[in-house]
């Protein structure tokens, strides 16, 4: 199909990597040094990576280019920040995954040896003890109207903006979602105020490397993702940033 499309200039480009960064959809890399518009159907048109560019090697065209993909973008999203939160254990069962798929013993009998570990067995039945769940929350206060629009614990932080009741719907929600972040948690319906100018101030003011939404799937959590968005847009910075939508039974939804 013929749509608008970015187009980027590698002569002028610096490589500075400010539209990748700008680009939540994850559609620019850095590549040998330039940026480079590495899935097209990615790419939505809408140019938030255009403003941030020092070198304006970034413009529109309207060419031939595969159709905005909206599910595949959230797909690799929501796999991102999986890999991003991924705990300690799980990141040793994925690299030796890897390791025996490429060669080193049976992975079918190593798979079994892993999931037999994580359900509380091994492989010849005797239980294994669990570890206590770790509070990932690391600061305090963290409801959005309590806590202040400067302080130290936002110094190079990641920002996960949750409706409270995401808490009680996803089971793991400190390990996928909290773990690594500062969490800023609130309710638009209950507390009955816009927080898009408190946000606005925590983002522009502070050094905030990126931002997660993370809200229900009821109507009432629009109020908490507008405002998130707002404060994105009015703060004047171009950082990553993602939504998440929890459904009533404990799913992420696409």
């Amino acid at each position: 199909m013929i749509r608008k499309i970015i187009r980027i200039d590698e002569e002028k480009c610096n490589g500075c990597g400010l539209c990748a960064n700008a680009c939540h959809e994850g559609a620019i890399d850095i590549i040998e040094g330039k940026a480079k518009l590495v899935r097209e159907n990615f790419c939505d048109g809408f140019g938030d990576c255009l403003p941030g560019c020092p070198t304006r090697a970034i413009t529109f065209e309207e060419r031939e280019a595969p159709a905005y993909d909206e599910a595949a973008v959230k797909r690799a999203q929501e796999m991102k920040m999986r890999e991003e939160n991924m705990t300690d254990h799980e990141k040793v069962m994925m690299k030796e995954m890897a390791e025996h798929a490429a060669g080193h013993g049976c992975p079918g009998s190593r798979f079994m040896q892993l999931k037999q570990a994580e359900v509380g067995e091994t492989p010849d039945s005797s239980p294994v003890s669990y570890s206590k769940p770790i509070s990932r929350l690391g600061q305090w206060p963290c409801q959005i109207k309590l806590l202040p629009t400067q302080a130290e614990f936002y110094d190079g932080a990641k920002l996960l903006i949750a409706a409270d009741c995401t808490a009680y719907a996803y089971a793991n929600i400190h390990e996928d979602f909290m773990k690594g972040k500062v969490t800023l948690i609130g309710c638009p319906k209950l507390d009955d105020i816009d927080y898009s100018e408190k946000l606005t101030e925590i983002i522009s003011k502070n050094d905030i490397k990126s931002v997660t939404i993370v809200r229900m799937e009821v109507p009432c959590c629009g109020g908490l993702q507008r405002a998130a968005e707002t404060a994105l847009r009015n703060s004047g910075r171009f950082i990553p940033w993602q939504v998440v939508t929890i459904s009533r039974d404990g799913r992420i939804l696409e």
